[in-house]
């Protein structure tokens, strides 16, 4: 660039073809640099979010799967909309795991939003669900032995901006949880 003007091989370009030219490049530099789509850039950090947790215990990564995804969109705008924040109805056929969070809009990353889930690990203890809590309240490790299951092999997220919150919904499938049974 040479005295406000961006040069183009050996001549300057005209103001208006100057300005195409910019918003040519804009619109390929995410191309160019190997940038993938924002929804792939949320699938994959929310991915990274989980399975580092995962690798750390020698549990198998999870892999994306757009229908959980899909699922999940349509109860975080749901819950976006209403201000609610609670369970979806339990699903008979094909369950899927759910883990919730709510925030305030804007502020948190995805990688905070897992890692409150991730968090719960201070309150877990070996054993068998639901057995899992040192306080002795399930609430407290849920959503950490869900995201650590270790039959749970796909999740699909969403993210919703309702009034005042974020609100984040991850399905797991298959779903953990189960009575009676090690989370890992």
């Amino acid at each position: 660039m040479v005295a406000g003007r961006i040069f183009f091989g050996k001549s300057a370009l005209p103001s208006a073809r100057r300005l195409l030219a910019a918003g040519a490049l804009l619109a390929v530099a995410p191309a160019l640099s190997g940038a993938t789509s924002l929804s792939g850039q949320f699938e994959a950090r929310i991915l990274a979010a989980h399975n580092r947790e995962r690798a750390a215990l020698g549990i198998e990564p999870l892999h994306w799967n757009p229908q959980l995804a899909n699922s999940a969109r349509g109860w975080a705008h749901h819950l976006a909309a209403t201000g609610r924040f609670e369970h979806a109805p339990e699903r008979p056929v094909d369950p899927q795991g759910e883990n919730l969070w709510a925030g305030t809009r804007g502020y948190y990353g995805l990688e905070a939003m897992v890692d409150g889930w991730v968090r719960e690990k201070r309150f877990f203890r070996p054993g068998t669900f639901p057995a899992n809590s040192t306080t002795g309240r399930v609430e407290d490790v849920g959503h950490y032995t869900q995201l650590v299951w270790r039959q749970t092999r796909q999740v699909g997220c969403a993210l919703a901006r309702g009034q005042v919150e974020d609100v984040l919904v991850c399905r797991y499938a298959e779903a953990g949880n189960y009575m009676g049974e090690r989370p890992f």
